[in-house]
């Protein structure tokens, strides 16, 4: 039941996150003034991949929790394979975007994390 819960928490985060990364693509894009039309293609991919990337996996576990539980080995599997691909994008955020002075980027490690931890505790409890 805990794990559940904790799998249910990190997928509505992860989600959530997601979908407030892909809303404002356009304005992101927009913000960086007179580039190429090439770059502002690959910019625009790279975000929307990313938001898309979290949404994939919030509602991966939410699906793969719904249908089998928290308890099932495939469950525990999708849960630490997804929180290790949190851990990587943290990482790779930390590395990059968290050193801009964009405030949601800043703390965007901090959320893959967190969400990270509940699916990773939600595996062993």
């Amino acid at each position: 039941m805990a794990s559940d819960v904790l799998a249910y928490l990190g997928t509505t985060v992860i989600t959530v996150w997601g979908i407030a990364h892909i809303a404002p693509t356009r304005g992101v894009v927009a913000g960086f003034g007179a580039i190429s039309q090439d770059n502002r293609r690959i910019i625009l991919m790279e975000w929307a991949a990313e938001g898309l990337t979290l949404v994939f996996i919030g509602l991966l576990v939410l699906i793969i929790t719904a249908l089998h539980g928290s308890d099932d080995p495939v469950s525990l599997s999708v849960y630490r394979i997804s929180a290790v691909m949190l851990l990587v994008m943290a990482v790779w955020t930390l590395l990059t975007g968290a050193r801009t002075s964009i405030v949601p980027i800043k703390i965007c490690p901090a959320v893959k994390t967190a969400v990270a931890a509940l699916f990773l505790v939600g595996s062993v409890l």
